[in-house]
């Protein structure tokens, strides 16, 4: 029964640290959506300009690849924890 409750345990520890992982990442896109907003976004109004369009779109780019990177790096963690 002991065995139980510790595989239980751990099981439930590495639930925590992989809601805690998600919570970073989601910290980390709203954090970067923050970022580019700020440095795109001069004045809001009813349409974009060439400027912001293109800097938005860059954004969208890079944000793009950086969530494909981090989604690699968290699959890398969990592989090498399940093993």
């Amino acid at each position: 029964m002991a065995e139980l409750a510790e595989a239980d345990e751990a099981e439930l520890q590495r639930l925590v640290a992989v809601e805690q992982q998600k919570a970073q990442f989601t910290a980390q896109v709203h954090h970067f959506m923050d970022l580019c907003w700020d440095k795109c976004v001069e004045k809001p109004g009813s349409r974009l300009d060439s400027r912001t369009e293109n800097c938005l779109a860059s954004c969208v780019d890079r944000f793009i690849d950086t969530t494909l990177t981090i989604t690699s790096r968290f699959a890398q963690i969990v592989q090498k924890g399940s093993q």
